[in-house]
C-alpha cells in the first residue's frame, strides 16, 4: 500500500508539471484542446492525491505502524477521531493534507469557471499547479509520508506508535487545523485570479468580483482557524491566556491582517477604480505570508508549543518565497501603466481616505508583528545572540494600532464619498462621541482607572452607535415607504445590499471581540499550594479542595482535584482540574476546568504537586468578559455569511475622474 500512496504521489507530481505546460503552452501556440488537457489533467492530479490520503488516513486508521509516519503520530489506545485528524497532526501528513486541499480546489476553479475567464485560465491553472507541484514535490522527495522503517534492510513492523502530540488531543485540534489550512490554502486561488489579470491586462471588474468571493470564504475559513486556536490554547496549554504572542500564532494572523486589507481597499477598487497596484501588492502578500507561515512552522527556525520538528524543507520554502517574490514584483512594475487609477482622492475627509488611512494601520500592525517574530532570528544571524521578543513588545506596539483600528471601523460609515463638509461631520459625529464619553465617564465613576480599557470601552460604545443608527435610519426609511415594521424593514434593507450591512455586522463581531481584549485589563490570578479542605480565595470566589483522585486508561494515567466553589458565600459547583500523563510519548499535559459566564470566566489549572508531594499546585485565575472573544466570532461569522449573499438590487457604481477644475452637476454616490 506504502508503494501505491508513493506512486500516486510521484504521478500527481507529473500530471501537474503537465498542467502547467499544456496551459502555458496551449495558449503560446493557441492550441485550445492543449489548454482542455491541462483542465483536465488538473482533475486527475485531484484523484491521485486523493488515493494518496485515502491510503494514509486507511494506514493511521487501521494501525499500518510499518508506517514511520504512522508509528510517529498514532497508536492503538487513541480514538478514532484523533487518527484520523494524526493525518495532518504531523509534518509530512499535514503537507499532504495541504496538497491535497490545494488540488480541491483547484478542481472546484475549473469546474466553476470552465465557461467564463476562458482568456486568464490558463495562467490561472499555471499559477494553481506550480504550487501543487511544489508541495508535491516535497512530500515526494524529502518528506514522504510513506516512509516505512526499516531494520537490518528488512522492514519492521513497531506494534504500536507514539501516539498524537498529547497537546493535540482536544476536540478543537480535530477542526482548527482543516479551517486554518482551508484559509492558507484558499488564498492561493484569488492570487491567481489577480497574477492571471495582469499578465492578461484583463479588462472590466468581473475577475475582481471573482477574487474578491473566494477571498471572503478564504478569510472565514482562517479567521475560524484563528479563534479556534485561540480557543484551543486557552483551554488546553493551561498557561491562562488564548493569545501569547507565538510564533506560529503570529503565522497564521499576518495573512489574516492583509487580506482584511484586502477586503477592504478592493471596495475602491470595484467603486472607484482606486487602489489597483495597492490591491496587486495586498494579495499577493497575502499568498506569500501564508508561504512563510508555513515555513515558520516547519523548519525550526522559531521555537513553538504547535510547531513541527525541525526539518530539511526549510530551503525549498526560501527558494520558492525568493522565485515567486521576485516574478511578482517584476510583474506589478511591467504592468504599472495598466494598474494605472482611474479617479483620484478628491479630499482627506472622505470614505476613501478612511479606507486608506484603514489600510495603512492594518499594514502597519502587519508590519510590527513580523517584525517581532522575526527578530530574534535576525539578532542571532547579526550578533550570534538570539534576543527574544516577548508579549509586551507586541501589546505596546499592537494596543495602539488596534485602538486606532477601532476608531476607523466607526467613522468609515460617517463620511460621505469624495469629501464630507465640516456642518456634515459634526451632525454624524455627534451622538457616537457623545455615546462613547458617556461610557467612559460612567466607567470612571465606577473607579476604573485603566487608560487603555477606557478608550476601548468608549471607542466600542462609538461605534455600536454608528452601526446600529446605520441599520436604524435606513430601515426606517423603508418602513415608511413600505408599510412595513421596523424588523421586516432591516431584512429588506440588509438583503438590497448584502456586503454593506453584512460588513457592519462582521464590524459589530469585532467590537465584541475588543471587548473581550479590553476584559484581560481587569485579570486577577493566584497560585496556590493546597491540601484537602483546605479553602482559598482569588476576587469574589472562594475555592476548596474536596478531594484528590488518581487512575489511569489504555492512553493515559491522571490526577484530579475536586474543587468545590463558591461566589461571595454561596455554593456554585465544583471544578476539576486534571494532570494527565500519556503513557506513550511520556508527556504530562494539563486539563484546566473553566467556569465560563458571559460576564467573566474562573479558571482553574492543576499545575501538579509541591515538591514535598504533599499539597496539590493550583493556579487559579479570573477573566472578565473573555466570552466577549467567542460570541464576537459568532457574529463574524453571521456577518460574513451575509456578505456572501447576492444582493436583491444589483447595484451600480459611476466612476467620475477627478481632475483640476470643479463641475458643476456632478451628481455624488452615497
Amino acid at each position: 500500500m506504502e508503494n501505491l500512496g508513493a506512486l500516486a504521489l510521484l504521478l500527481a507530481f507529473c500530471f501537474a508539471i503537465y498542467a502547467v505546460l499544456g496551459s502555458l503552452v496551449g495558449r503560446w501556440k493557441k492550441k485550445p484542446f492543449l489548454t482542455v488537457s491541462a483542465e483536465r489533467a488538473v482533475f486527475v492530479v485531484w484523484g491521485l492525491v486523493a488515493i494518496a490520503s485515502s491510503i494514509l488516513v486507511y494506514a493511521l486508521m487501521a494501525g499500518d505502524f510499518r508506517l514511520a509516519y504512522v508509528a510517529a503520530h498514532s497508536n492503538k489506545s487513541m480514538p478514532f477521531y484523533y487518527k484520523f485528524a494524526s493525518w495532518w497532526g504531523g509534518q509530512e501528513g499535514s503537507l499532504l493534507f495541504w496538497t491535497f486541499l490545494l488540488s480541491t480546489y483547484s478542481v472546484i476553479v475549473v469546474w466553476s469557471s470552465r465557461k467564463t475567464f476562458r482568456d486568464m485560465m490558463p495562467w490561472i491553472i499555471a499559477v494553481l499547479m506550480t504550487t501543487a507541484a511544489f508541495f508535491l514535490l516535497l512530500i515526494t522527495v524529502p518528506m514522504s509520508p510513506f516512509n516505512v522503517l526499516t531494520l537490518n534492510k528488512g522492514i519492521q513492523d513497531m506494534g504500536d506508535g507514539q501516539g498524537l502530540n498529547p497537546l493535540l488531543q482536544y476536540w478543537t485540534m480535530v477542526i482548527h487545523p482543516p479551517m486554518l489550512y482551508l484559509g492558507y490554502v484558499g488564498f492561493t486561488v484569488p492570487f491567481a485570479f489577480a497574477i492571471a489579470s495582469l499578465i492578461t491586462k484583463q479588462p472590466g471588474d468581473k475577475w475582481i468580483m471573482q477574487t474578491r468571493r473566494w477571498t471572503l470564504v478564504t478569510w472565514l475559513f482562517q479567521s475560524t482557524g484563528v479563534l479556534l486556536g485561540a480557543g484551543w490554547a486557552y483551554a488546553v496549554l493551561g498557561w491562562g491566556g488564548y493569545w501569547g504572542w507565538d510564533p506560529v500564532e503570529n503565522a497564521s494572523l499576518l495573512p489574516w491582517i492583509t487580506a482584511t486589507a484586502f477586503l477592504h481597499s478592493v471596495m475602491m477598487q470595484e467603486k472607484k477604480g482606486m487602489m489597483k497596484v495597492w490591491n496587486m501588492v495586498l494579495i499577493s502578500a497575502t499568498f506569500f505570508l501564508c508561504i512563510f507561515g508555513t515555513t515558520l512552522t516547519r523548519t525550526g527556525i522559531v521555537s513553538s508549543v504547535h510547531a513541527f520538528a525541525q526539518s530539511n524543507i526549510g530551503k525549498y520554502l526560501v527558494t520558492f518565497l525568493a522565485i515567486g517574490i521576485a516574478g511578482v514584483v517584476y510583474l506589478i512594475l511591467d504592468r504599472l501603466e495598466y494598474l494605472k487609477s482611474e479617479t483620484h482622492l478628491e479630499s482627506v475627509v472622505s470614505r476613501e481616505s478612511s479606507f486608506l488611512f484603514n489600510n495603512l494601520i492594518l499594514l502597519a500592525s502587519c508590519f510590527a508583528i513580523l517584525w517581532g517574530t522575526l527578530f530574534p532570528v535576525i539578532s542571532e544571524a547579526v550578533t550570534g545572540d538570539k534576543i527574544s521578543v516577548d508579549r509586551p513588545f507586541f501589546e505596546r506596539v499592537n494596543i495602539p494600532i488596534g485602538l486606532f483600528l477601532l476608531f476607523l471601523t466607526g467613522v468609515g460609515p460617517l463620511v460621505a464619498w469624495r469629501r464630507s463638509s465640516l456642518d456634515s461631520l459634526r451632525r454624524a459625529f455627534l451622538w457616537p462621541t457623545v455615546s462613547g464619553l458617556a461610557v467612559i465617564g460612567i466607567l470612571m465613576g465606577f473607579g476604573v482607572r485603566h487608560f487603555y480599557a477606557l478608550v476601548s470601552f468608549g471607542l466600542c460604545m462609538f461605534v455600536t452607535w454608528t452601526v446600529i443608527s446605520e441599520f436604524y435610519k435606513g430601515s426606517r426609511s423603508i418602513s415608511q415607504r413600505m408599510n412595513k415594521n421596523l424588523a421586516a424593514a432591516a431584512f429588506e434593507l440588509t438583503w438590497r445590499n448584502t456586503r454593506r450591512y453584512g460588513g457592519y455586522i462582521v464590524h459589530m463581531g469585532i467590537v465584541l471581540m475588543f471587548i473581550g481584549f479590553t476584559g484581560s485589563a481587569f485579570n486577577q490570578d493566584a497560585t496556590l499550594e493546597v491540601d484537602t479542605g483546605t479553602v482559598s480565595h482569588i476576587g469574589h470566589y472562594e475555592l476548596r479542595i474536596a478531594d484528590l483522585q488518581q487512575g489511569e486508561n489504555d492512553n493515559y494515567a491522571w490526577h484530579k482535584a475536586v474543587i468545590q466553589v463558591s461566589k461571595d458565600g454561596s455554593p456554585i459547583g465544583t471544578l476539576e482540574p486534571e494532570r494527565r500523563l500519556y503513557k506513550a510519548s511520556k508527556q504530562p499535559t494539563s486539563e484546566v476546568s473553566i467556569r465560563r459566564r458571559i460576564n467573566e470566566d474562573l479558571y482553574l489549572n492543576f499545575a501538579g504537586m509541591s515538591n514535598d508531594n504533599s499539597k496539590a499546585v493550583i493556579q487559579a485565575f479570573v477573566f472578565p468578559l473573555v466570552s466577549c472573544i467567542w460570541m464576537g466570532y459568532w457574529v463574524l461569522f453571521f456577518g460574513t455569511l451575509v456578505c456572501m449573499v447576492p444582493p436583491k438590487v444589483k447595484l451600480a457604481y459611476a466612476r467620475t475622474e477627478v481632475v483640476g477644475v470643479a463641475r458643476k452637476n456632478v451628481p455624488v454616490e452615497n
